[in-house]
This record gives C-alpha cells, structure tokens and sequence, in this order.
C-alpha cells in the first residue's frame, strides 16, 4: 500500500501528501485511506490540521480491515464540517503474479523510434512515449489499439495506465499489452501495480482476466 500511494501522489519529507504524481501536479487528496487484510494505513494532505486529523484517525479505528468497499460516509460527514467535500474516489488495487504469462505475438515496446505505431488510434498517447515509459502495445495490422504505460512513477515501483481503441475492445488485446508493461516494469526492478475505480467495471474485469491479486481498496476524499 505504501509504494501504491507513493506513486500516486508525491509527499514530503513527513509522509504528507502533496500532489498527483503526474504531470498536472494537481493538489492531492485532503485524505487517503488503504485498506488491507493486513492493516489499515491513512495519509492526510500537507495542510491538514492537526485536531482533523485525529478526528479522522479515531474513525479510521472503527473501520475493519480487508480489501472490501470502505464506508465513505463518516469521511465525509467529518470533512464536511471543515470544508465541502468536493471529490470521492474508491476502488481496488491489485498487484502481479509473481510468474507473468507470455504476451504471445503482435505486442511491442513502444518507444520514439517507433512512436509511429501509435496512429491513428491512439495518437493521444504520442506525446506519452517517453514520459510515461516503459509502453507497451497490442497490434493489429501493424498499428497500435492497445496499450499500457507507466502514468504514475517512483523509484520503487509504476501504476498501470491502460486504453484500448473502442473498434477493437474485447479481444483480448488489453490482456496482451498490460502483461507486456508489467515485464517491462521488471525487468527495470521497480514492482508494477494496477487501481482502478469500483465503478469501472471494464477494468476491474481486465484485472481479473490478468489474474492480478488485489491486495488492498483505496478511498481518497478531496
């Protein structure tokens, strides 16, 4: 859950949240709560005050453990009284297996020599090449429609950005591109994790088509 949060957002010298760890560096969230089966663990945003946060801590407490959908409601209720909440996010996050299956044929690493592959179905991702590096991608005809790429960053380890052009969903391309990044993540040694939100089902059916291991549920309140 640490490395998860690290590449999530950037903190500082305490631990305290800061921004997006993207290239936005938009404020990170006021809180942000990781469940596990192991444990629960909290991070609160730099400007936090200290009487909040333990307000939030003592509901934190109360919360079990595990990796099921977390209660928002308390949350909320004791942020509101600070300021609107103005965003909720919650969902999975999943690690690899230790073992990665073969990717099979027509699936590349993407990188500025060959940055071309990537029109006209995903030409949004051109400017991503080298930033968001390592990229993977599933082809057809040649041409790019799925790919996987690093969208968060630390030195420890890379969260999974996926996108598959609507023409060729549900073919089992994704499942091809994101095997591919994840063998890329590790051949670097950094350790190559996969979140996504409770509401997308599209994705969280892709962890399991992957067989990926959830290993925790997020809740970031902003």
């Amino acid at each position: 859950m640490r490395l998860h949060v690290e590449a999530l957002y950037t903190c500082d010298a305490a631990g305290r949240l800061l921004t997006v760890n993207d290239r936005s560096g938009a404020p990170a969230p006021r809180f942000f709560f990781g469940c596990t089966p192991n444990g629960n663990s909290l991070w609160f945003r730099h400007d936090i005050d200290a009487a909040l946060a333990d307000d939030i801590r003592q509901l934190c407490e109360s919360q079990p453990t595990g990796i099921d959908v977390v209660d928002a409601e308390p949350f909320i209720a004791r942020l509101s009284r600070d300021e609107p909440v103005r965003k909720t996010w919650a969902g999975p996050a999943y690690h690899f297996l230790a073992t990665l299956p073969s990717t099979g044929s027509h699936v590349v690493r993407v990188t500025p020599d060959n940055a071309a592959i990537l029109s006209p179905y995903l030409e949004d991702w051109l400017g991503d090449v080298t930033t968001c590096a390592p990229m993977a991608a599933a082809l057809a005809d040649g041409k790019a429609v799925s790919v996987c790429a690093s969208v968060r960053i630390t030195p420890h380890a890379h969260e999974a950005g996926v996108d598959t052009n609507r023409e060729f969903r549900q073919r089992g391309l994704a499942t091809r591109a994101v095997n591919a990044w994840a063998r890329a993540v590790r051949e670097l040694d950094r350790v190559p994790l996969y979140s996504t939100s409770w509401n997308n089902t599209a994705s969280r059916a892709l962890a399991k088509r992957l067989g990926l291991i959830q290993f925790g549920s997020d809740l970031h309140i902003t």
